[in-house]
């Protein structure tokens, strides 16, 4: 809900970045396989950290608690100590003893995630204050922000810091400048229920002002006017579809947003790609994405779809992809009331266990026979350039995703 959450979304930031958020992505692709830092002990994933280290972590750390994993003490130090001394967080900071100057590419997508994961694991008040605080200074005058601090507001990065307030027991309608809160952001950004892309969210207005579609945004869009985070219960049953009534409610827009996604994946169960290259190319984040979207506005039914599709074919890409993919997934998987541990033949869990530090304790559920006795035992030019492509293809949220918020 966001540069897109997925890890992979933030690879195409390095040229960057969405669904982990955060933090979009070349048809999905992974991340560089070859880091050009060395990896912290703590860190999810392998591949490079330097533009969704706390993106992906954040997911992974709060698609642990979502399951009843306790993460494991290390992973979230490591995320905590990214976090600079006014609050914020950046994509990555190699070396967290370094204090953050003007040049730290901080940005309102990683500080957003790592506020929903810190939220739902408890005992972190003062960085989540402080995160909050500082997202609350960099609000755009209409009521919604941009990946960077000064930038314009986009679908994506509002609906992450959205659901970061939300997760921090703030009302995300009373957090205002000029008078104006992120739900007059979002409904702006949102088409109306006639021509292309009715009812769905752009990411961005273009250079005259007019709005396109952007499926990335809509699933974001959606949970953001709902005001929820990346995770979500499910929803209850609605046959709302697209309906304007002269200025939306911020329910209206997202139960407009969610019959735009219900459409786009009703014929194949999937989403396709928009990025250069890769037309009619499954876009498997997305489709993840949209599932939570479309469950949290017209409940698990409306998304069974895209949902049998992902449980059939997400396999190989979350594998590749690394722990922002199992992340999503397992938001996915939340949201329609389905088994994590049994998504298509994968248990998700214990392949994003897989992808860092072993957890403290296991999964709420019973463990399985095989893994019972071990249980039992025991600013820069490229970011500058990275910010544009994000903008360029409509990606933002980088981050999604889409914590325990609460609908407006």
């Amino acid at each position: 809900m966001y540069v897109r959450r997925s890890a992979a979304a933030l690879a195409a930031v390095t040229v960057i970045g969405t669904a982990t958020a955060a933090p979009a992505v070349a048809a999905d692709s992974s991340p560089s396989a070859s880091p050009s830092v060395a990896l912290p002990a703590g860190l999810y994933g392998t591949t490079d950290p330097t533009y969704d280290g706390v993106w992906r972590q954040s997911l992974a750390l709060l698609a642990q608690d979502t399951v009843g994993v306790k993460p494991a003490a290390k992973a979230v130090d490591w995320l905590t100590g990214q976090q600079c001394a006014d609050g914020a967080f950046a994509p990555f900071r190699a070396d967290a003893s370094t204090a953050c100057d003007a040049k730290t590419p901080v940005d309102t997508n990683s500080t957003a995630a790592a506020v929903q994961a810190l939220a739902a694991l408890g005992g972190h008040d003062a960085a989540t204050g402080k995160a909050v605080a500082w997202l609350k200074s960099v609000q755009n005058k209409d009521g919604g922000w941009g990946y960077a601090a000064g930038g314009a507001s986009d679908t994506n990065s509002t609906s992450v810091v959205v659901g970061a307030l939300a997760a921090a027991g703030e009302e995300p309608q009373k957090v205002v400048k000029d008078g104006r809160s992120a739900y007059d952001a979002l409904i702006r950004l949102g088409l109306p229920c006639e021509g292309d892309g009715a009812g769905a969210f752009a990411f961005q207005p273009d250079k005259k002002g007019d709005l396109a579609a952007n499926a990335d945004a809509t699933a974001a869009g959606v949970l953001g006017a709902l005001g929820e985070g990346l995770v979500v219960k499910p929803g209850k049953q609605s046959d709302a579809g697209c309906a304007d009534a002269g200025y939306p409610t911020p329910q209206q827009a997202a139960a407009n947003g969610a019959a735009y996604l219900a459409k786009a994946v009703a014929k194949e169960g999937y989403l396709k790609s928009a990025l250069p290259g890769a037309a009619d190319q499954p876009d498997y984040g997305n489709t993840a994405d949209a599932v939570v979207a479309i469950a949290a506005q017209g409940g698990p039914a409306a998304a069974q779809k895209p949902l049998r599709w992902l449980e059939q074919n997400s396999a190989k890409w979350a594998e590749q992809s690394g722990p922002a993919a199992y992340a999503q997934l397992i938001f996915a998987a939340h949201a329609t009331g389905t088994d994590p541990r049994d998504f298509g033949g994968t248990d998700l869990v214990e392949q994003l266990n897989a992808q860092g530090p072993a957890p403290r304790t296991a999964a709420a559920e019973a463990p399985k026979a095989s893994q019972k006795q071990d249980d039992d035992n025991g600013v820069s030019v490229w970011w500058i350039v990275g910010v544009g492509l994000v903008a360029s293809i409509g990606i933002g949220f980088l981050l999604s995703g889409r914590n325990k918020g609460r609908r407006p």
